[in-house]
């Protein structure tokens, strides 16, 4: 695994992949935070938080991670370099939780210039220091995590193509369909004994859940569980490939 991990992380940056989803990522949330005259600039606002990072990122993210794991199997596949990666001592688990931990280490370093974000607002508070700490850890883990999810679901839908824009295309619906899905599917007529459930299902209640500062072990596990059930799946469809292989 660790010779995927290493294998992913310098194709990330040994081209520009890596560097533009890191700079695409802190633009746009700059621009929005600092730049933009909307409701979400923090100056415009008069106050000293971070809630637009954690609004505006999901959805930055819910683009570049799957730009990011579009290619990580439908580009070996098309390549042929699968079969090469099959001929070595490793397992397919080890192989997609290689690619997957190499996509989540891609989405720290993005994340970790935003400390600069938090900085900024400490001191530039009325009060300086006066910004909920505890909330804000809990929303770049949320964060992290949400992102975490995108990229265990951007590596399975590479798995079941081989082509980069179809994948890229499944990658992003899948993503927003956990992210918003179920909660638009909850309230639909016929479904209100149970509505409660089906959105706990989805992202959305357990990245608010945790960006409220409320680190609950629930929601940890639904994120922990949710990337493992995609990194299970796609390592399913290696097998199955393997096996039509050798029929």
């Amino acid at each position: 695994m660790v010779a995927i991990l290493k294998k992913e992380l310098n194709d990330f940056f040994s081209n520009i992949t890596g560097y533009i989803v890191i700079i695409v990522f802190l633009v746009i949330n700059s621009l929005f935070l600092w730049v933009l005259p909307t409701e979400y600039n923090i100056l415009e606002s008069g106050y000293a938080g971070l809630d637009t990072l954690f609004i505006i990122s999901p959805w930055v993210f819910l683009f570049l991670v799957p730009a990011v794991t579009m290619k990580s199997i439908a580009e070996e596949k098309r390549l042929g370099t699968i079969e090469l990666i099959y001929s070595r001592p490793i397992t397919e688990r080890e192989i997609v939780w290689g690619k997957f931990f190499a996509a989540v280490l891609l989405v720290l370093l993005s994340l970790l210039p935003c400390v600069i974000y938090y900085i900024s607002v400490y001191l530039l508070g009325e009060t300086p220091g006066n910004i909920d700490k505890g909330g804000t850890l809990g929303a770049f883990l949320g964060l992290f995590f949400l992102a975490a999810i995108y990229a265990s679901a951007g590596i399975f839908a590479s798995s079941l193509t081989d082509n980069q824009v179809v994948a890229f295309i499944l990658a992003v619906f899948i993503c927003f369909f956990l992210y918003l899905g179920f909660d638009a599917f909850a309230y639909m007529p016929g479904l209100k004994k149970i509505d409660e459930i089906v959105i706990n299902l989805g992202i959305n209640e357990h990245y608010t859940s945790i960006s409220r500062g409320v680190i609950d072990i629930k929601d940890a596990a639904y994120f922990v569980a949710l990337a493992s059930i995609f990194n299970e799946a796609t390592r399913f469809i290696l097998l199955s490939r393997k096996w039509k292989k050798k029929r």
